[in-house]
């Protein structure tokens, strides 16, 4: 039994069932979830609808043809020829091995989890009153407001605000604290805030939403710091819970937090009192993308199939798709600090590539981040177009542990922003190399 039928839903109910086992995937929205017809595809259509310089009535026709128009009929359809049975409606377990769906009970083995996550709403004064978008409703109406307040300057805020900024509407970005991207390195967020303040958006950087109120001519938000700002629409882009309540887990003696995702071991396995119990994706809580939930259920698959497998998450991307792009992958220089590791840092301007010179397009940067003790990457940043795609190889080094002076060794073509990381490795694998003679020379008698 699936319960939830998004990404890692879909990925593990289509393979248990190619390999023989009886299936039934529960979902009571939508087959697919939310990247296809409210987040990913969406938003990734619109940004580039934006870049092409296309009309909003352009974009429209393109974000609802690349999501079926939301409806999940392809899907479900998929499902079922595979030999999946769907089951429409909520579920919740009543005991060990058996679950209610829309009244009706079924049996079940083992239970795998992928109920996702849902928009996290800040508690002000009034908010609660006025007209309110989540990304839901932000990547599906037609609407293009005229005045858009944004709350929450993370990578969901940050990719809206490029889309209805670049189609006209007057955007700001409320985030209280103080940068855009705060999970990234700093300077990430500095390349981001300003394009956006290139196109026009208002930032609000260091104030929170005090309350909000309506006026004859729309919304009228006071901040934290005396300012105000006038909307005809909010869009709450202040972070995702996973989905945790309300599926009678506790039947089966797992430990649920509200807001927290469930604890899985290194298999993706939820510890619980009675039965299999499995989870993938955003419930989870531990790497909230689409690519984190299908890594995880194909860790979750193959220990269903009998083939033991652990997840390792040290080398999972997290990309913003905004133009340009911030890439982030393995330990950022905040979480460093709190694993207490030396990290060690270098960088590079984009400015400085020849590719930069030939696209016109000098902004960004990149820096990557070495572990000292060990002697070996552990994370990396980038700012700049197609980061996603040139900072892969990067991605790579971080889960093989490839030796710095091996990755020092690797040649770029010429032009590509691609050699924008030669010179950091080359001077990450110099330093590492001084501190291990360093230390060798202390050990000696």
């Amino acid at each position: 039994m699936v319960l939830g039928g998004g990404t890692a839903g879909e990925l593990v109910a289509a393979g248990l069932a190619r390999a023989g086992r009886g299936v039934a995937l529960v979902e009571n929205r939508l087959v697919g979830g939310e990247s296809p017809y409210f987040a990913c595809v969406p938003s990734k259509s619109l940004l580039l609808s934006a870049r092409r310089g296309e009309t909003w009535e352009m974009a429209l026709a393109r974000r609802d043809e690349l999501t079926g128009r939301r409806s999940d009929d392809p899907a479900v359809a998929r499902m079922a020829e595979t030999g999946v049975t769907v089951l429409r409606g909520a579920g919740r377990v009543l005991a060990p091995g058996r679950i209610e769906v829309d009244g009706a009970e079924h049996g079940f083995t083992d239970l795998v989890v992928c109920t996702g996550s849902e928009p996290v709403v800040p508690a002000a004064d009034g908010l609660a009153d006025v007209p309110l978008w989540t990304s839901d409703e932000a990547l599906s109406v037609p609407d293009l407001p005229r005045r858009l307040v944004i709350l929450g300057g993370g990578p969901v805020g940050c990719e809206l605000a490029q889309v209805y900024a670049a189609f006209g509407s007057q955007v700001a970005v409320v985030e209280e604290s103080g940068r855009l991207l705060t999970a990234e390195a700093p300077f990430a967020g500095e390349v981001l805030a300003d394009e956006l303040r290139r196109m026009g958006v208002d930032l609000r950087l260091g104030a929170g939403l005090g309350n909000v109120e309506r006026k004859d001519t729309g919304l009228r938000l006071w901040l934290s710091d005396g300012g105000t700002l006038d909307a005809d629409r909010v869009l709450v882009a202040a972070g995702r819970r996973p989905r945790v309540e309300g599926l009678g887990l506790e039947h089966l003696g797992v430990a649920v937090s509200p807001g927290r995702g469930l604890p899985v071991d290194e298999t993706c396995r939820v510890p619980s009192a009675a039965g299999s119990v499995w989870a993938a994706g955003d419930v989870t809580g531990v790497a909230r993308t689409t690519h984190a939930a299908r890594y995880q259920a194909r860790v979750v698959l193959s220990n269903l199939l009998g083939r033991r497998r652990e997840a390792d998450y040290r080398a999972i991307p997290r990309v913003v798709y905004t133009n340009p792009t911030v890439y982030s992958v393995g330990v950022s220089p905040t979480r460093a600090a709190e694993l207490g590791i030396d990290l060690r840092t270098a960088g590079y301007d984009l400015a400085a590539t020849a590719r930069a010179a030939v696209g016109a397009d000098e902004r960004g940067r990149v820096e990557l981040y070495a572990d000292r003790a060990r002697g070996l990457l552990v994370g990396a940043a980038a700012a700049g177009l197609g980061a996603e795609e040139w900072m892969s190889e990067i991605a790579l080094a971080i889960r093989a542990e490839t030796p710095l002076s091996l990755l020092a060794d690797v040649v770029h073509a010429f032009p590509t922003y691609g050699e924008s990381v030669e010179a950091p490795l080359r001077e990450l694998a110099a330093v590492c190399a001084a501190a291990r003679d360093e230390s060798t020379r202390e050990e000696d008698p």
